[in-house]
């Protein structure tokens, strides 16, 4: 085993925590020495293509990160994003993650996932990066959030909407206007004005 691979793999660990084969690859450890390094001990394979040092310890945002490394062009929604923003204390044991109508579903033996289908201005619209343990998530803002759950009330809850907009609106994470603006690309607008004007 080239110790000069394994270094390079140990540097590119030690700064982001996990890695994509890719990744790992791009800083110079070639794709058929990972599972040797794997086999030695050297590494630990987190999921398919996904890889961290022997003594790492997850986080409560590890699960995501494996998510956004595995499927960059997921967004995290719905109970996800409103754990991600202090909006609940639930945990979901799902990661809840929005996609467009045509993409492909992504395959991941962990952590599972509930795949929830946007239009393509739905899911572009109120979209930011979140800094977490080193890695970005990309994950609906809070006004975004709480409008995609009047509009899939069905799937979480309409209580579960009701208190996301509370909370949201106590905790000024979300301005009326913002959260207006949200309604109408999300197309609920009428369901949303009542419980809006009543926190107003």
């Amino acid at each position: 085993m080239a110790s000069s691979v394994l270094h390079k793999a140990q540097k590119a660990l030690r700064r982001s925590g996990t890695a994509r084969a890719r990744e790992l690859e791009a800083t110079g450890v070639p794709r058929a020495q990972l599972s040797r390094l794997v086999a030695a001990g050297e590494l630990r394979r987190l999921a398919r293509g996904v890889y961290a040092l022997p003594a790492y310890r997850g986080t409560e945002h590890s699960a995501l990160l494996m998510v956004a490394k595995r499927a960059p062009q997921a967004v995290f929604c719905l109970l996800t994003a409103l754990r991600l923003h202090g909006l609940t204390t639930q945990a979901p044991f799902e990661a809840w993650i929005a996609i467009g109508n045509k993409d492909h579903a992504p395959r991941l033996d962990y952590p599972p996932l509930r795949v929830v289908r946007f239009s393509a201005p739905s899911l572009a619209y109120g979209v930011q990066a979140m800094q977490v343990d080193g890695g970005t998530l990309r994950v609906t803002s809070v006004a975004k959030t709480v409008a995609d759950c009047f509009k899939f009330r069905n799937k979480i809850g309409l209580d579960v909407a009701l208190e996301a907009l509370r909370e949201a609106r106590r905790s000024r994470k979300a301005g009326a206007d913002e959260l207006w603006r949200c309604a109408r690309v999300d197309r609920v607008a009428n369901v949303m004005r009542p419980y809006l004007e009543a926190t107003a």
